[in-house]
């Protein structure tokens, strides 16, 4: 992969992070739902929508406007009744006092609500209010559209075409689109604009990633339990319909016909996955390949929202890259924050614009046409962990990071009494061989690895929920490195050289960085996850700069196993996620080392029968280490 993730560009984005942009007033005072409109594909299926138009006292405009759409496969009358109180929650979380804002907290999850994302995630109000037709639409098999639900099918992206389709040729429309969404609807936009449907003038994605499989289901080869959470209530949801719009409609007996008959499967899939041996979809290949979005085909603006904790992390910067525009048409906003708590904070002084408004100026200037200014936003916009700044790149990571290596080290650090192995990191190699078992045993539920798979409500329990990992460490082997002389910036992806053996044919490494404040406290930045099986690197697509590699791309294919030799030492070089982060004078940084990380990751039952023990080695002949990039502060 070149230098750097992102291509470099003029210093021409001169608007700040927090900028307010016009969206203009209200231009109609009233909004009109028609919910449960059928919308027929072309092979017999039929989608729902929920519409919802602007007007006024005498009913909706006659002027066609242009329309936003949101797929979604939660089930739209759901999302419909709890938008009734998107307005009170939304003021209720805006009483909420803030916090300092230098890491999320309780309060700040709390608040979400108020950063305006309630509208992004549903039909954006404040939009169709100034002039748009909102439609949320459930993808097939899923809420009160008939047919079978497999997400991301390549038969469920021609029904997103085919949907724009339909609501260019309704006379509300004037032949204008936005795409949006909030996790799966995100992706979902991204296939859209994939497809480059006639009318699509530009993307507005929170949450997305540009490979799920990799980046969830299967993250470094380890199953996700929540993954089958998730099938569990997207097929429950199904079997709650809006029954008014479909009698209404006369749809009410062919939904019934397809829920008995038209069976996902992904239930009893994901199933086979954990339990068979070696299941082929346990390994990514051409099925799971084939629902991803091509970004590189995508000619509308696009703007990408994504978070630190979000469980698609991996993929925010590379998603910008890959889209073939040029910055300002594209954007990428990264904040602080999990799956469920993008924009807490935005619309605070100092924070970025209300979520829901920067979405509106976003589409006023693809869209409508309006030079708002928000092509000069960012285009890389980042808060920054440890401080909470709110920083504008024109590249990432920026072009004064320069690469550092951190040796592990089996000499005590003294920092970490609570760990089950206190080690340390080091900037020359340790020149004593020893042997670092990692140890067995349940981690503690209370880790930044429970909050990322919580989408950040584990948060509301406490810092030790997501912002002080030491519980976690009990049961891991941590390298901490001596207090910083000075400020330091970590910015971009890691990677961790490790020189290992195992006791069995397998072994997996949940890799964690944190922050150590001179209290103790272990605030978690990034993190990383391999199976030692799927080790296997492709050096054409990973990171390297100046010959160092800092981000591996490991295939995940069944093909590229490599079982190991028990007892036989072997490297492995993990790829951490990326982050920009600050750690002060007096902090110091630590990387813990866990066999473990439920219940982000799972070992399948049969995988965990050739997993055994495994370790470290300190090797001065085979060195591990640390290698990233650096930044000094401004």
């Amino acid at each position: 992969m070149a230098e750097p993730l992102t291509t470099a560009l003029p210093a021409e984005f001169s608007v700040s992070p927090d900028t307010r942009f016009d969206i203009g007033p209200v231009r109609y005072p009233k909004l009109f739902a028609h919910n449960t409109i059928p919308i027929t594909m072309s092979d017999g299926a039929i989608l729902t929508a929920d519409v919802l138009r602007p007007g006024d006292a005498d009913g909706p405009t006659a002027e066609p406007l242009p329309a936003i759409i949101n797929f979604t496969p939660y089930n739209k009358m759901l999302n419909r009744h709890g938008m009734r109180w998107h307005a009170t929650a939304r003021r209720l979380a805006g009483r909420v006092r803030a916090s300092d804002r230098t890491r999320m907290t309780a309060r700040d999850v709390v608040r979400t609500p108020a950063g305006g994302v309630l509208e992004p995630f549903a039909i954006n109000r404040t939009a169709v209010a100034r002039g748009y037709v909102g439609l949320m639409v459930d993808v097939r098999g899923t809420g009160t559209s008939t047919g079978a639900w497999d997400f991301f099918s390549p038969r469920e992206q021609l029904d997103y075409v085919e949907v724009l389709r339909w609501v260019r040729e309704q006379p509300w429309c004037n032949g204008d689109i936005a795409v949006m969404g909030l996790s799966y609807g995100a992706i979902s936009a991204l296939h859209t604009a994939a497809q480059r449907p006639e009318g699509l003038r530009a993307v507005f994605a929170i949450e997305a990633g540009e490979n799920p499989p990799r980046e969830l289901g299967l993250t470094g080869g380890a199953l996700t339990p929540g993954m089958l959470v998730w099938i569990l209530g997207v097929n429950g949801a199904k079997w709650i319909p809006a029954w008014p719009g479909l009698v209404r409609a006369g749809l009410a007996g062919q939904f019934l016909r397809d829920r008995l008959t038209h069976r996902s499967g992904w239930i009893e899939h994901a199933l086979r996955i954990a339990l068979d041996t070696d299941h082929p979809d346990g390994y990514l290949n051409a099925m799971w390949a084939a629902k991803l979005p091509r970004l590189e085909r995508i000619e509308a603006p696009t703007w990408i929202h994504g978070g630190w904790h979000d469980v698609y992390n991996r993929s925010n910067f590379s998603m910008y890259e890959r889209i073939p525009l040029p910055g300002g048409m594209k954007q990428v906003l990264v904040d602080d924050s999990y799956h469920l708590t993008p924009g807490s904070g935005f619309g605070d002084a100092g924070n970025p614009q209300a979520l829901d408004e920067l979405q509106t100026a976003f589409f006023d200037r693809w869209v409508k046409g309006i030079d708002n200014g928000i092509d000069r936003y960012g285009p890389i916009t980042v808060r920054r962990q440890g401080d909470g700044s709110w920083l504008s790149h024109t590249q990432y990571p920026p072009a004064d990071a320069r690469v550092q290596r951190l040796y592990l080290s089996g000499e005590r650090s003294g920092a970490a009494e609570h760990a089950n192995t206190d080690a340390a990191l080091s900037p020359t190699p340790c020149a004593t061989e020893t042997r670092l078992p990692l140890p067995g045993g349940r981690v503690s539920a209370a880790s930044n690895n429970t909050a990322v798979m919580t989408m950040g409500i584990s948060v509301l329990f406490g810092s030790e929920h997501g912002n002080d990992d030491r519980r976690n460490e009990a049961t891991a082997v941590t390298f901490t490195g001596a207090p910083l002389e000075a400020d330091l910036i970590l910015t971009g992806p890691m990677n961790l050289h490790l020189r290992a053996v195992a006791d069995g044919t397998d072994a997996f490494w949940s890799i964690t960085v944190c922050d150590v404040h001179p209290d103790g406290t272990s605030v978690p930045i990034t993190r990383g996850a391999l199976l030692s099986s799927l080790r296997h690197n492709d050096s054409d697509a990973s990171y390297y700069v100046d010959g160092e590699l800092l981000f591996a791309m490991h295939p995940l294919t069944a093909e590229s196993a490599q079982p190991l030799t028990p007892g036989e030492p072997f490297d492995i070089d993990i790829e951490i996620n990326p982050t920009e982060a600050l750690l002060r004078v007096g902090h110091r940084l630590r990387i813990a080392v866990s066999r473990t990380s439920f219940p982000r990751h799972l070992i399948a039952p049969w995988r965990k029968r050739h997993i055994a023990s495994q370790a470290v080695l300190i090797d001065p002949e085979h060195p591990s280490y640390l290698g990233f990039q650096t930044r000094r502060p401004d």
